[in-house]
């Protein structure tokens, strides 16, 4: 089975970072996605799709350190439906995406070439240079995760 989510859009804030409380970070933030065409008319037609995506670890470090509202991103990673419970004692469901790699498509600072950040999980968290940026593999949250929010 596969479960894999590829995006390409413009950060709608700055990522938010909170800590579990093992002290693993998690940065959450919003990306849009917009699909134009000519519609019957022959106008074009925009429809802008908001994406929660959540990266965990190292990722997510990376994510509060380079990327700002604004930002074209490439995002990959997974779907993930998760259900809280909201003040009222409700229960609410959240489907987001979990991040595991990350691409600036907006370079830092209106340099040419991006960085690529990978938080797949992976037997060791190190960063080496590679290319246009850092390459990052280190272990991951996600399901069964120890979630601040």
């Amino acid at each position: 089975m596969v479960n894999k989510v590829i995006l390409i859009g413009n950060l709608g804030s700055d990522p938010e970072v909170r800590h579990t409380q093992t002290g693993t970070p998690v940065a959450s933030f919003r990306i849009a996605t917009t699909e134009r065409w000519k519609g019957k008319d022959g106008q074009m037609q925009d429809q802008t799709e908001w994406h929660n995506i959540v990266a965990w670890d190292k990722l997510a470090e990376i994510c509060r350190e380079y990327l700002h509202k604004g930002m074209k991103v490439y995002i990959e990673g997974k779907l993930q439906t998760r259900k809280w419970q909201d003040k009222d004692g409700h229960d609410r469901w959240t489907t987001e995406i979990i991040a595991r790699d990350m691409k600036m498509l907006t370079p830092k600072g209106g340099e040419s070439g991006g960085g690529y950040y990978s938080g797949d999980p992976g037997p060791t968290a190190s960063g080496t240079p590679s290319g246009g940026g850092y390459e990052y593999s280190g272990t991951g949250g996600g399901v069964g995760s120890d979630v601040p929010f």
